[in-house]
């Protein structure tokens, strides 16, 4: 089968239409990578650099032709991973420790979104926009924003700014098509930054996932996963967040693809974090409710790997990351999560503000537990305190408690382990709610849809205001966030960084933040294959070769020299590992199944 084209255009772009507005001059002498003047003052955009486009227009694009594309790829590692530890940065949306918090201290607890002489703003760029909740890596800040506004060529784009300056450093443009997202709709979910290879990922609103250098903006790979896998672009422009595990990027939407997969489902891809293969291809439940854009957690549970996540069924899912199979899930609502789940430990806190899973009222917090590990794995409900109406803004734990801001702009506190009600719809700020919240030095700092802000301090008796105020003609729909020491709060129409003189964060490495696992000797025994590519498409008389990884029941890579048979059911063969398509096939599809000893994989060709 034949994948056309979309012509797609993905381009560097150097310089900027608009300059941060600072409080003293910063010296840009060592700034290499915009070639324009970069003064204080605006200026206009000088050139635009296109480069071409790394997707391929034939259908083969996972069939032979991944050479290149890795080459490529390897080029693009431009930051090795003992650099990254020197930086305290924020590479994912939920932060270094996946749960909305930082181990900060001097942070801010005031400021005036005027700034001026005098004022803690150290920078703001009213160009920087909208409702994308930015990340930090490398003292490197990415936004999602859109592209030409109000043009015919009106797109969206990645935009790379220095996190201490707030100068562009470079922006990657690409299309939106086949899509009914509306412009103002651009930017619902984040980039995910990973520390090893200082790329960073994004899923456009038109659902093409593209992996960036983040040091230069060049495009590494990309996909058009609404062309080549059915993912749904809808009217809400609901797109989730990509998250780095190890070797993959993993990814989620409502699908809609060919055989078992043909119903609409929430799924979940893991990527080759370097090439764009497809590794796994996983589901949730048929027909789901709602696109959603509840991000995943990682952490390690009873000494097992899981990736949790809310999802457009109304379930919260634990899956295992390396291998995508799923190992619990746990319905709280009758549509779909929006909000993402808070994980501590083995416990999971997770809101909506739909209708509950029986009776008529809308809207709960709900704990749960998990435990065991492989098949074994189970989920247990702790306690669900009902009509606290919260669907959007991701609680925090604080010393035993969970603190939760619902859809009103409404304080609760819980007991994190009996359920308790400490503080129940308490005002304090604002009447709308959609960003999450953020932990750092012994603050709490809330962002509301109606452009009010708040800056509390978590008390014995609940919590005290230290600070508040609003933003003129402006809403956050975006989280703040803290790196390196600085804050950030993202705003509809303005990017803030606020920073004191003496504010500090300390660095983390990601990998270290899930939890010790389970050593691989205990658990020897070959339980899961992989089929790697999960997915392809060929043409008639094209040939895959196709990869085995082997795994044990807790989702663990195995170093073991199986004994692999293959068998196909389709229109081709196998020769050895190499898939070839029929030369006379026409548009059908093909199922190859992998057996060594008890354990099974399959991958599935078009």
């Amino acid at each position: 089968m034949t994948l056309i084209d979309a012509q797609t255009t993905c381009h560097t772009v150097r310089g900027v239409d608009e300059q941060p507005t600072l409080d003293s001059p910063r010296d840009l002498s060592q700034n290499t990578n915009n070639h324009n003047d970069l003064s204080l003052k605006r200026v206009s955009m000088q050139s635009l650099f296109q480069t071409p486009s790394l997707f391929r227009k034939r259908a083969s694009w996972f069939a032979g032709s991944m050479q290149a594309l890795l080459i490529v790829a390897m080029a693009a590692i431009s930051v090795p991973q003992s650099a990254q530890a020197e930086n305290a940065g924020w590479p994912y949306w939920r932060g270094p420790h996946y749960d909305g918090s930082a181990n900060a201290s001097n942070l801010a607890e005031d400021w005036d979104p005027d700034g001026g002489d005098g004022s803690n703003v150290l920078w703001k760029r009213d160009d920087i926009g909208g409702p994308c909740t930015p990340i930090v890596m490398n003292e490197r800040l990415y936004t999602i924003q859109r592209a030409l506004p109000g043009t015919e060529r009106e797109s969206e784009k990645v935009v790379c700014l220095d996190a201490k300056t707030g100068e562009t450093l470079w922006e990657n443009q690409y299309n939106v098509w086949l899509s009914d997202v509306p412009a103002e709709r651009i930017g619902w979910s984040s980039v995910v930054g990973d520390q090893e290879t200082g790329n960073v990922y994004v899923l456009g609103a038109c659902d093409i996932f593209i992996c960036i250098n983040g040091e230069t903006g060049e495009t590494v790979w990309q996909i058009p996963l609404h062309e080549q896998f059915g993912m749904l672009s809808t009217y809400g422009g609901r797109t989730n967040f990509p998250i780095i595990h190890e070797d993959l990027v993993i990814i989620s939407g409502i699908i809609i693809n060919w055989g078992e997969f043909a119903k609409p489902n929430h799924r979940l891809l893991g990527l080759d974090k370097r090439t764009g293969e497809i590794v796994w291809f996983s589901g949730t439940r048929d027909l789901p409710y709602d696109t959603t854009y509840s991000a995943p957690s990682l952490v390690t549970i009873d000494g097992q790997r899981q990736l949790i996540l809310g999802a457009g069924d109304g379930a919260i899912w634990g899956f295992q990351p390396r291998t995508g199979k799923p190992l619990w899930s746990k319905q709280i609502s009758r549509r779909g999560i929006y909000a993402t789940p808070l994980v501590v430990g083995d416990k999971v806190f997770a809101a909506h503000s739909e209708e509950n899973v029986s009776g008529s009222s809308m809207g709960a917090i709900v704990a749960m537990q998990v435990s065991g590990t492989g098949d074994e794995t189970k989920v247990e409900e702790l306690w669900r305190r009902e009509e606290v109406v919260a669907g959007y803004s991701e609680p925090v734990f604080v010393d035993g408690r969970v603190y939760l801001v619902d859809d009103r702009c409404k304080m609760w506190i819980f007991d994190a382990e009996t359920g308790e009600t400490l503080v129940e719809r308490k005002a304090f700020v604002g009447s709308r709610q959609r960003s999450a919240l953020l932990y750092a030095d012994e603050k709490i700092y809330v962002l509301t849809e109606n452009g009010r802000w708040a800056i509390v301090e978590p008390t014995e008796d609940g919590f005290e205001v230290l600070s508040k105020g609003r933003v003129d003609d402006a809403d956050f729909a975006g989280s703040p966030i803290v790196a390196d020491g600085r804050l950030y709060f993202p705003s509809s129409k303005t990017l803030y960084c606020v920073a004191t003189e003496n504010g500090s964060q300390e660095s983390v490495d990601m990998a270290s933040t899930m939890g010790d696992e389970t050593p691989v000797s205990e658990n020897p025994d070959l339980a899961q294959i992989l089929v790697v590519p999960a997915e392809s498409i060929v043409q008639p008389g094209e040939s895959v070769d196709l990869g085995t990884r082997f795994f044990n029941r807790l989702g663990q890579p195995l170093d073991v020299d199986a004994d692999v048979t293959f068998e196909v059911q389709g229109a081709g063969k196998i020769q050895g590992s190499t898939f070839t398509a029929n030369a006379d096939a026409s548009h059908t599809g093909v199922v190859i199944t992998a057996k060594a000893g008890n354990a099974t994989g399959t991958a599935r060709i078009r």
